[in-house]
C-alpha cells in the first residue's frame, strides 16, 4: 500500500495509482511504518514472534536476505506455501520486500514477484536491495519488481484480472480500511486454480471503530484486527466457500497501555488458505481418497494442507469433495493421486480442525457446521 500523490523515489519503483491518499487510516499506517518503527523491536506486540517453525529451506533463504530488509519485517507469519517454481506470485503491502526476496527464490528465475506497499521509507528499502538480492542467489537478473500502490485498487497499477497464480499478505490486511476491496481484489487478480495464502491478526470479536483510529493500536495490527467470523462470512459473499486455517497462535501483548485499552479482546496471528476454485460450503462426502506422491520439493515426508489435513507420502486418506479439489484441481496435481468422484453422494464429510486449534478460539468453527466448510 502506498501514497501516489509524490513521486517514487527509486526508479524501480511503479506507481500509476489514481485513489488519492485522503483516509486518515491510510495516512497513519504510512506514518507508524514509514517512522515510528524503524525495526521489528519498535513493536509493542507478539506479533512478529512466528510460532511456526521455519522450514529448512525457508531458513537457509532468510539467511541469505539483506540484513536491513530483515531488520525492518513486521509480518505476523509464513507465507511461503510450497510447490511455486515458475510461479507468478503478488505480495500485498511488501514493505520492505523480505517475503518477496524469499518468494523470488522459491519462484525461481522462471518466476516472477511483484511487492505493492504504499510506504515510501519501506519501498527504498526493498528498492535499494533488490539487484544486490538477485546477484545473491546467483540470478542472471531480478524476477522481482515493486509497485507503489493500494492493495485496494490493484488495477490501478497494472495488476490484471486472472494474472497470478499466488497472492500472498503478511500482518497488512489489519491495517486497510477497506477490506472489502482487499479481498475482491484478491480474488479478481488470481487465475482459476490460484491461491491466496496469508498470515494476519484476528480478532475473537468484533472491534469498536475507535480502535480503527487509535494510531498505536492501528500500527500495532490489532486496532483494524477482524472478527475471524466476519472474514468467512465476507470470503463466502466474494464465492470463496471453504477458507482453511493452517496455523494460530494468540498474541502476547506486552504494553501495559495497550492491554488497558483492548481490554478483554483476544488477537490471533493466523494463516489462512483459499483457493479460486468452485467448491461447497459444507464439506461431503463421495468417497474420495488421495495420496500424497512425496514430489514437492522441500517436503518428501508429508505435505500439510491444513489445521487438519496431513498427507503422510503414500498413506491414503479420504477427503471431502472440497479437499480433493484443492489438492487435484491446483497446482499440487501434479504432486497427488486423487482416486473417485463425484457420482455417489454419502452425506457430510465428518471434518474438522485440530483440538489444539480449536483450544486457541480462532482456528475455525467446527467443519461442516452450519457456517460451512473446514474452517
Amino acid at each position: 500500500m502506498t501514497d501516489s500523490s509524490s513521486d517514487t523515489r527509486s526508479a524501480g519503483v511503479s506507481s500509476t495509482s489514481k485513489i488519492s491518499p485522503s483516509s486518515a487510516t491510510l495516512e497513519s499506517v504510512r506514518n507508524y511504518y514509514g517512522k515510528v518503527l524503524q525495526s521489528s523491536s519498535d513493536l509493542q506486540t507478539s506479533a512478529c514472534c512466528l510460532a511456526e517453525k521455519l522450514p529448512a529451506n525457508v531458513a537457509a533463504i532468510i539467511e541469505q536476505i539483506h540484513p536491513e530488509v530483515r531488520a525492518r519485517f513486521y509480518g505476523c507469519g509464513l507465507v511461503t506455501p510450497p510447490a511455486l517454481e515458475g510461479c507468478t506470485v503478488l505480495d500485498l503491502g511488501c514493505g520492505s520486500g523480505r517475503d518477496v526476496f524469499v518468494l523470488s527464490k522459491l519462484v525461481g528465475e522462471r518466476g516472477r514477484v511483484i511487492g505493492v506497499d504504499m510506504t515510501d521509507e519501506q519501498l527504498a528499502v526493498a528498492e535499494r536491495h533488490r539487484e544486490w538480492q538477485a546477484k545473491e542467489f546467483g540470478f542472471r537478473k531480478s524476477n522481482v519488481e515493486f509497485r507503489k500502490g493500494f492493495i485496494e485498487d490493484l488495477e490501478s497499477i497494472g495488476i490484471a484480472s486472472n494474472s497470478v497464480d499466488l497472492v500472498v499478505s503478511n500482518c497488512v490486511i489489519n491495517l486497510s480500511p477497506a477490506k472489502d476491496r482487499v479481498f475482491a481484489e484478491i480474488m479478481r487478480v488470481l487465475k482459476p486454480g490460484g491461491e491466496m495464502y496469508l498470515s494476519d491478526v484476528f480478532a475473537d470479536r468484533r472491534l469498536p471503530r475507535s480502535y480503527m483510529e487509535d494510531p498505536v493500536l492501528l500500527g500495532e495490527c490489532l486496532g483494524g484486527a477482524m472478527y475471524k467470523e466476519d472474514f468467512r462470512r465476507l470470503m463466502t459473499k466474494l464465492g470463496c466457500q471453504d477458507v482453511r486455517c493452517v496455523s494460530t497462535s494468540e498474541l502476547a501483548i506486552t504494553s501495559p497501555d495497550i492491554q488497558t485499552k483492548v481490554g478483554l479482546a483476544r488477537f490471533f496471528s493466523m494463516t489462512v488458505r483459499a483457493f479460486k476454485i468452485d467448491l461447497e460450503d459444507k464439506c461431503e462426502d463421495y468417497g474420495q481418497v488421495a495420496w500424497y506422491l512425496g514430489t514437492i520439493p522441500g517436503a518428501p515426508n508429508a505435505f500439510r494442507l491444513d489445521d487438519h489435513h496431513l498427507f503422510e507420502t503414500g498413506r491414503p486418506m479420504t477427503v471431502c469433495s472440497n479437499t480433493a479439489a484443492m489438492i487435484g484441481d491446483t497446482r499440487y496435481r501434479a504432486h497427488f493421486r486423487v482416486d473417485g468422484n463425484l457420482e455417489t453422494h454419502h452425506g457430510l464429510f465428518p471434518c474438522g480442525p485440530s483440538p489444539v486449534s480449536t483450544s486457541a478460539g480462532m482456528a475455525g468453527a467446527a467443519a461442516c457446521s452450519p457456517a460451512g466448510g473446514c474452517c
